[in-house]
């Protein structure tokens, strides 16, 4: 892989990437909700900043922004949809378009729900997907100002993803979401060796990112709505798989 993806950890609970292209020697940052451990890491590697990314507007994952362009002169990439929102884009991203970050040629895709505007990146030849909020291990976003429809829509286009896709996801809420998926589908074998393997990392303080998107299918709720077996299992007989989706998205919101 001509890629490198260093996670950095910030805020209390946040994921910010650090992308490095060694050919090129093309530094991005994914999602900086603050600058400082940011610049401490470059400062330490002697690394330039050329570009910045935001999926979308919350100020934990654009709270650097203008520190990091201030010093580093970065460009800044960011979803077209959420240009009220974010100020000093350079670059705008596009649901479906082609663009390049850190030299590697990435498909965006707009997923409304968490915010309007949130977009997810995904790098074919890389085999990931940078998330955002709209998908975590084992859950996703809340949806602040879509609707549920959307969201499902959304984690659909994600989910169509293939199999060996690695997730990069904004936030270390795993173990939270592992024990609503284990309260929700007791019986499910992929998930509980997925929720010990879980709870082992975090005890070490350890990340538990990135995820594989194929296992994900088997064992998030969020991405089974539209599974008949499943939605029967917990008890939910809707006609639309988006309200079975707002249903467990109710009840993650009040787990």
């Amino acid at each position: 892989n001509m890629l490198e993806i260093i996670i950095i950890e910030a805020l209390s609970d946040n994921y910010i990437y650090l992308l490095r292209n060694e050919e090129n020697k093309i530094t991005s940052v994914i999602d900086p909700g603050e600058a400082a451990p940011i610049i401490k890491f470059l400062d330490n590697k002697g690394w330039d900043l050329d570009e910045i990314v935001n999926t979308h507007h919350h100020h934990d994952h654009i709270g650097g922004n203008l520190e990091l362009k201030k010093i580093y002169n970065s460009k800044l990439i960011a979803p077209i949809y959420e240009k009220e929102r974010i100020s000093g884009i350079d670059t705008y991203a596009s649901d479906s378009e082609n663009i390049y970050i850190a030299g590697i040629n990435t498909k965006v895709f707009h997923t409304p729900g968490h915010t309007l505007g949130h977009v997810c990146f995904y790098m074919k030849d890389e085999k990931c997907l940078f998330s955002g909020d709209t998908l975590f291990y084992l859950g996703c976003g809340r949806v602040f100002e879509g609707t549920m429809e959307q969201m499902w829509t959304s984690l659909l286009k994600l989910r169509s993803l293939p199999d060996d896709t690695l997730v990069y996801c904004g936030h270390e809420y795993t173990l939270s979401n592992a024990k609503f998926c284990n309260h929700l589908d007791p019986d499910n074998n992929i998930l509980k060796t997925a929720y010990t393997k879980i709870k082992n990392l975090r005890e070490r303080g350890l990340s538990t990112i990135p995820f594989e998107l194929g296992k994900e299918k088997q064992i998030n709720p969020f991405l089974r709505a539209d599974q008949k077996e499943f939605t029967n299992s917990i008890g939910l007989q809707s006609n639309h798989a988006y309200d079975s989706f707002g249903a467990i998205r109710q009840q993650k919101d009040n787990f």
